[in-house]
């Protein structure tokens, strides 16, 4: 597609819960209109880890470039903020080579800090967000919420009470600075240019098809080494405390070599903390705006054709 010096090209999101397809779905739309494809993943920036990210092998990716894969190491913090800044130096990149720009993940919170600006708050405590996790995993989210709403009422009330990721945010920041997060967020500035441009695809296959096909994925990850992989990367030096080490499989394998879970116990938690997982990815982008939703696995011809129908559309209107 043909572009002027000074049109903007869309950006083309695909989002959806783990193991929908979203990975194979973005090399079909990149191959089919000459993108490259940004990670939007929480979990695959991190260098070492692989067995339960599901990165892409580079030589899988058919000649597509993808980026923000490899990017820190498993210790570092590296924040909504630290993705919302490097997504946007790379869209910049990408649209100067006159290609689009394809993010493609399931970290919600990732895409809302590159869409909605980013207020001028701290930097995430690790200590006290595992604090914050192990009272969620122990009481629910609710009640993350319902401390929430005694602290900063305000931000409660924009926040749905299962939304725990946003909940713990705000709950960190009053911790961390004594100040409420919705105080913090007047100073908010303005939307990124980008935002207007941003189209979100979400794919939602059959909730059972999903689960089974998370199970499978789970048994998979063990069967090909994640244990071995943890204690190489312990070996290494990277803390139990480390940030990657929250993503679902690695901490119930930390467990599992701590004595806490026996290896049966460790691979049936991680099928079930990720189909946890997978509905609250689902529950998240339902409440977004403006989401276009197909009904299928990324990776399904049928929908493939009608996402690429829809991305065709979608660019010849913004180019009128």
């Amino acid at each position: 597609m043909e572009q002027t010096q000074s049109f903007k090209p869309l950006v083309i999101a695909i989002v959806g819960p783990t193991a929908s397809g979203k990975s194979d779905l973005g090399i079909e739309v990149a191959l089919r209109f000459n993108g490259e494809v940004i990670n939007c993943d929480s979990v695959q920036v991190y260098r070492r880890l692989y067995i339960a990210t599901a990165k892409v092998p580079a030589e899988e990716r058919r000649g597509v470039p993808h980026h923000l894969i490899d990017i820190v190491e498993p210790h570092e913090n590296f924040t909504a903020g630290d993705f919302a800044r490097a997504a946007a130096e790379k869209i910049a990149e990408i649209e100067a080579r006159k290609r689009i720009a394809i993010l493609v993940g399931g970290t919600g919170f990732y895409l809302r800090a590159l869409v909605g600006g980013l207020f001028r708050g701290p930097k995430s405590d690790l200590q006290l967000r595992e604090r914050l996790k192990d009272i969620q995993l122990r009481k629910g989210a609710p009640h993350l919420h319902r401390m929430l709403a005694r602290l900063d009422r305000e931000a409660a009330e924009r926040i749905e009470a299962n939304d725990w990721s946003r909940t713990t945010r705000a709950l960190e920041v009053y911790f961390q600075t004594g100040k409420q997060i919705s105080v913090w967020q007047k100073d908010m500035p303005a939307k990124p240019e980008l935002a207007e441009r941003i189209r979100i695809i979400a794919l939602s296959p059959p909730r059972q098809s999903l689960y089974e096909r998370i199970n499978r994925r789970a048994e998979k990850m063990f069967q090909n080494g994640l244990v071995e992989e943890v204690k190489n990367l312990l070996a290494s030096g990277v803390p139990e405390t480390a940030k990657a080490f929250g993503a679902h499989g690695y901490r119930r394998v930390l467990a599992y070599l701590k004595g806490e879970l026996s290896l049966e116990q460790a691979i049936e938690q991680t099928k079930l903390d990720t189909r946890h997982y997978a509905k609250r990815q689902l529950t998240w982008w339902r409440h977004q705006a403006e989401v276009a939703w197909f009904d299928g696995f990324g990776d399904a011809e049928e929908t493939i054709k009608q996402v690429i129908i829809y991305v065709e559309s979608l660019l010849k209107a913004a180019a009128a």
